[in-house]
């Protein structure tokens, strides 16, 4: 006899968090089904940066309670410009009105009060960047810093222990769905779980999986853009100016060579390079970047990634990024690391090329190398092009001492066709987060958790759905 749930969420990241917390307002019965390990218990072997990554399964910074945005670096965009595309599903009006909302509960658990990107400088910045042939979206954005981030998640997570049930170590293999209605999820030890709605929110690593079943399910799919690039390590002087303000700049650039877009992503000021296993069953190597509120090394780290639109019939972005960082893994065991003025040269970084630079690189696992040989040469003009466009807005960023890593990817889930309630083609079946194609970062995946939830409150209370407890 299958257990009975009113929903089931699957994936506790943000956009699971935020739904159970919505729906712990109710009398449902809720279940959160999250694959790897509660947030205490999310330990990574390589955290020392002396070792090399062993691809634990499932990789320990991206899965578990909290998701990745547990090991992030914790920024909350205040915006509704960034950071997702709930805009063309909700509306602005109504996004920017749950950018407050869901800012509001962050902080009531924990997050801090500091806001940045406010105050004439912003402008004056903003000036700058056009004359550097940069476009500036400046955002306000609260920063917590991952050991904050960490903490508010696990308040997060205390207040849930008493509202929804929390079942971890656990896949969903498959969603039930009979006669266009779901009915519940089959779990990796062939348990299944009926429920009257479902939220799939499996993040990022679970964006392979969710595409997949969607493919099975006959839903209707649309290929992302994928983001291959690499995460460049600076003296955190040279871009002081800018974080002091901003904290993290959101800069566009268009390569002259072939046009291509390209931003900036994910900045850490006085922050860490960090391996991650990425990719689920299939899973690669591939670096990020993460600093925190209390303690600050010597060096600013950000991603430089490249947007790519594949044309029909190619349907498979996530297996083209991850095929990248496979070439890049190949190479080095893990993550290649190179200067600039090296490849700017056309030869390999060494260990002793390494040990000369005034860089020093916080990933110590890092191979040097070179990073010709795992990325594709329109790549790699477009994003050193944008490099020395970014020289201009901050001298030193484009120095011959300046530390690239390869390859950063963002394996971003194909667009499911959603309802703006995020309701999928399949009745009762929402799907929200990053790895559902919805967010692209904490706030808007937080967002898109309380969206789904709150339809499902008001289906439940127009059908007077009785709780199964």
């Amino acid at each position: 006899m299958s257990k009975k749930y009113d929903v089931i969420i699957i994936g506790s990241g943000p956009a699971g968090i935020f739904a159970a917390m919505e729906l712990a307002q109710t009398d449902l019965k809720v279940l959160l089904l999250e694959k790897g390990k509660d947030l205490d218990q999310r330990l990574c072997p390589v955290q020392d940066r002396a070792r090399r990554c062993v691809t634990c399964s499932p990789c320990h910074l991206v899965c578990g309670l909290g998701g990745a945005g547990a090991f992030s670096d914790g920024k909350l965009t205040l915006s509704a410009d960034v950071g997702g595309r709930l805009q063309e599903l909700i509306g602005r009006d109504e996004t920017e009105r749950l950018v407050e909302y869901v800012d509001r509960l962050y902080l009531k658990f924990g997050a801090p009060d500091r806001v940045y990107g406010v105050g004439d400088a912003v402008e004056g910045l903003r000036r700058r960047a056009t004359l550097a042939n940069l476009r500036l979206v400046p955002v306000r954005l609260r920063h917590m810093g991952t050991e904050r981030s960490r903490q508010v998640l696990q308040e997060m997570r205390s207040f849930l222990n008493s509202h929804v049930e929390v079942r971890l170590n656990e896949m969903a293999r498959s969603i039930v769905v009979r006669n266009g209605t779901v009915q519940g999820v089959e779990t990796s030890s062939g348990e299944y779980l009926s429920a009257g709605f479902v939220v799939a929110a499996p993040g990022r690593e679970g964006a392979d999986w969710l595409e997949k079943e969607a493919l099975r399910l006959g839903l209707t799919v649309k290929s992302n853009p994928v983001d291959v690039g690499i995460r460049v390590e600076v003296p955190s002087p040279v871009l002081e100016e800018i974080t002091s303000v901003l904290y993290e700049s959101k800069l566009e650039f268009f390569s002259q060579s072939f046009d291509d877009r390209i931003r900036t992503f994910c900045m850490c000021p006085g922050g860490e390079v960090i391996l991650e296993s990425t990719g689920g069953a299939d899973a690669v190597i591939t670096v990020n970047g993460a600093s925190y509120a209390s303690k600050k090394t010597n060096n600013t780290n950000f991603a430089v990634l490249v947007s790519t639109t594949f044309t029909e019939p190619f349907r498979d972005p996530i297996g083209y990024g991850k095929y990248i960082a496979r070439l890049a893994n190949l190479l080095s065991g893990g993550v290649l690391v190179q200067r600039l003025g090296d490849l700017l040269e056309g030869h390999r970084s060494t260990p002793s090329r390494i040990r000369n630079s005034i860089v020093e690189p916080t990933l110590k696992a890092a191979t040097p190398g070179d990073l010709s040989f795992a990325l594709p040469y329109r790549h790699l003009r477009g994003m050193v092009e944008m490099l020395q466009a970014m020289d201009r807005l901050a001298p030193g960023v484009a120095a011959h001492s300046t530390l690239l890593y390869g390859v950063e990817v963002k394996l971003y889930s194909s667009h499911l066709k959603l309802a703006p309630s995020l309701e999928t083609e399949v009745h009762n079946l929402f799907a929200a987060g990053d790895g559902a194609g919805v967010s692209r970062g904490m706030m808007q995946a937080s967002i898109s958790g309380v969206v789904a939830a709150s339809v499902i409150m008001k289906r439940a209370s127009a059908r007077r759905l009785k709780p199964t407890h």
